[in-house]
């Protein structure tokens, strides 16, 4: 397309948005050079902003963007000319507007595929259309309108985004809104992507001009669209990670899409988003905005079945470094992960890790056998996970204390084994100390989106260093917990095994959820249609009635008979653990010590646990809580572990089949030297986990009694 047949055809669009051809133009060459290319089959338009004009800038937007951008690139085949991205003071409402009507509209033709992004500030508006009634916006980065009059906001209505979605000629339409609409008085914890608006502020006239012209025009899609939080009073969230900052939701989707085939319902990939967002310490709910509710997630055909952890971004001279985008490994791992992890490529040759920063890393590739078939873009798989031994619980610092308290409080963490501290926002951390909110005020520990820990909280009137002192016991049930959170890999096992969820009913058992690996299969194999369709009863954060009978029913696919190990936590409270009982056959033995055997699968077997007799029955009980499960399968046995949990002093009253885990910081750690591979990867530090995925697998399932 020529320059001058560019200007004259969004000539009419820029007059409808109010703007002139040379604030347009100052967008630069790179979005003439992606509307220049032939017509595409994969158009993106995606939307970042951080910096706000007198607004308090957020963090993680262009994140989004490039995790977005990435992922389209390398795992659906979009050309990196056919993504415009507007970040920062280009996202203005009239650009936005533009590009979605020009990149988006006029190029997109039925059968294409079509992604837009928004990460940003949301807020709610009156308009006077109806007084009575908030509408949504998103925040534009030139929130004023040009008058200079402060009352008068440049907004997109939640609406006229919609509109402008269901006005595309394409049935494959997806967006991702990364924001939200409600900001609260205080906020605790990690930042959140919606702002305050005063009531008396009006939407400029333009947008509502512009509303009214799509409400008159044809519109023939039904769009995909994937919101933030599910609620209207829930807030979006922004979480810091190993060097950089993301939206919870971009960042928890995008890893999920890496990992896993988009072959599946949307049910399906909001409850593992879900899952990974509770993990991250939030309890936003990903919401899905339109009724397509079994159709295929995003409408993508990914360039390769099986999914990954990353891929090759570029090649440096030597042929042998090259560098990698590793958005795949959960979010939860990659702060951890260790030099010396290995990655597989496809064509079977393996990269070592040798630096990583935030989302980067250098690696070299192993042995060179024959002819180097390093490309930019190949997926890269992980093979070998490194993590380091000593680990600590990190507990951010509320700025809401004073500095003497956040003094009192340092010092006093800095007693216990395996905690540091930080003020929150200025590195990653997992919880945070601070105040409730309530007069008079007490101290207490939260998650990172700011929900009270039951049981943590102090007297009034009590000194920090006593509420700090309380906190020890569950300091550690909180270190055993992110232990063996790390091992989480449902995405890059190799063993073939499937855990579900299920209550038991009189008639046939109901599924709750379901995990399974997807990577054990040969790669030429397709997954099965049935993986899609069983799973559409789940939904984000599955409900569990009170008095339900519960079972796990695990199938072991694979060649090996595999070991089994269930931990988990209530409600970030309690640490509970299945139990394997077996009683020593002596007689004439009044005090018997109850002892624990291991769980062990046979190939090609399927297990129920606990085992089905009255005695041993797992029934949820009150009161409500969220109930977080970790799965953890070997090919070798849990020694250690089995010992760990042998050593407790149980009573022969207590052979539940899921009890409370009383050495829990101690279990975690045996686990870890369970699943540790017994051998020495050169340059390995002897104070690390080496973890091979051909030998463990770590299925993770959240769910919400009531």
């Amino acid at each position: 397309m020529k320059r001058r047949t560019f200007l004259q055809r969004i000539g009419s669009i820029l007059a409808v948005l109010g703007i002139t051809e040379v604030e347009w133009l100052s967008l630069g060459n790179r979005y003439y050079q992606a509307l220049a290319q032939p017509s595409p089959r994969k158009l993106a338009l995606l939307i970042g902003i951080n910096q706000y004009p007198k607004i308090p800038a957020l963090s993680g937007c262009l994140t989004d963007i490039e995790l977005q951008k990435e992922l389209l690139i390398h795992r659906f085949g979009f050309q990196g000319s056919d993504i415009l991205t507007l970040t920062e003071e280009q996202a203005s409402r009239e650009f936005i507007e533009a590009a979605f009507l020009d990149h988006l509209g006029k190029q997109a033709k039925p059968g294409d595929v079509v992604v837009f992004h928004f990460s940003g500030y949301g807020s709610c508006v009156k308009l006077e259309t109806s007084p009575d009634t908030m509408q949504n916006v998103l925040v534009s980065a030139n929130v004023s309108h040009a008058s200079q009059d402060e009352k008068i906001v440049n907004y997109i209505l939640e609406e006229t985004l919609l509109l402008l979605l269901r006005s595309l000629p394409t049935e494959r339409v997806t967006a991702v809104l990364d924001t939200s609409y409600y900001a609260p008085n205080t906020v605790l914890g990690l930042k959140i992507r919606a702002l305050q608006e005063s009531a008396d502020v009006k939407l400029v006239a333009e947008e509502l001009d512009f509303l009214q012209q799509l409400k008159t025009q044809k519109l023939p899609s039904t769009p995909l669209v994937l919101a933030a939080t599910s609620e209207p009073k829930q807030p979006a969230r922004e979480g810091l990670f190993s060097g950089f900052s993301a939206g919870l939701f971009t960042y928890a989707l995008t890893q999920y899409l890496w990992e896993f085939t988009p072959a599946t319902t949307i049910q399906v990939a909001l409850s593992h988003v879900d899952n990974s967002l509770s993990k991250l310490g939030s309890k936003q709910q990903p919401a899905l905005l339109t009724s397509q509710k079994n159709q295929n997630l995003t409408s993508l055909q990914p360039e390769s079945i099986i999914g990954a952890e990353g891929a090759v971004t570029a090649i440096e001279e030597d042929g042998k470094t090259v560098h990698l985008w590793l958005a795949g490994l959960p979010p939860q791992v990659l702060l951890y992960y260790g030099v010396n992890s290995r990655f597989t490529l496809a064509t079977t040759e393996q990269l070592i890790l040798r630096s990583r920063t935030g989302l980067t890393a250098k690696a070299q590739i192993y042995q060179i056998e024959g002819t180097n078939s390093l490309q930019i873009g190949q997926l890269v798989q992980e093979a070998v996970r490194v993590l380091p031994r000593n680990i600590n619980l990190t507990i951010a610092l509320d700025t809401g204390l004073e500095r003497i308290e956040r003094v009192d409080a340092t010092s006093a963490f800095a007693a216990f084994p395996h905690i540091s501290t930080v003020v929150v926002g200025e590195k990653p951390a997992d919880y945070v100390f601070g105040k409730l909110q309530e007069i008079p005020s007490r101290y207490g520990l939260f998650s990172l989106g700011g929900e009270l820990i039951p049981n943590t909280t102090g007297e009034v009137g009590e000194a920090v260093k006593l509420a700090v002192q309380r906190l020890a016991p569950k300091s550690s049930t909180l270190l055993a917990a992110k232990l063996w959170r790390l091992t989480e890999n449902q995405g890059s096992s190799r063993l073939a095994l499937k855990a579900t969820l299920e209550i038991i009913s009189n008639i046939s058992p109901r599924v709750v959820m379901q995990r399974e690996t997807v990577r054990a299969f040969k790669t030429e194999t397709p997954i099965k249609k049935s993986v899609q369709t069983r799973l559409i009863t789940s939904l984000p954060t599955p409900i569990v009635p009170i008095g339900s009978r519960m079972q796990y029913r695990v199938e072991n696919q694979s060649d090996r008979p595999v070991y089994l190990i269930v931990l988990g936590l209530n409600n970030n409270h309690t640490a509970i653990a299945l139990y394997s009982w077996e009683t020593p056959q002596e007689p004439n033995t009044d005090d018997i010590k109850p002892l624990l055997k291991e769980v062990v699968i046979a190939p090609s077997e399927t297990l129920t646990l606990p085992q089905t007799n009255a005695a041993s029955e797992w029934v949820i009980s009150g009161p409500a809580f969220f109930c977080e499960q970790q799965l953890i399968f070997s090919t070798t046995p849990f020694s250690a572990t089995l010992a760990a949990l042998n050593a407790a002093k149980y009573s022969s009253a207590e052979q539940r089949p899921i009890g409370p885990l009383l050495n829990s910081l101690d279990i975690a750690q045996a686990l870890l030297k369970d699943l540790h591979f017994k051998t020495e990867i050169n340059g390995t530090a002897t104070d690390s986990y080496i973890l091979d995925v051909n030998n463990w697998a770590s299925f993770s399932f959240t769910f919400q009694v009531v």
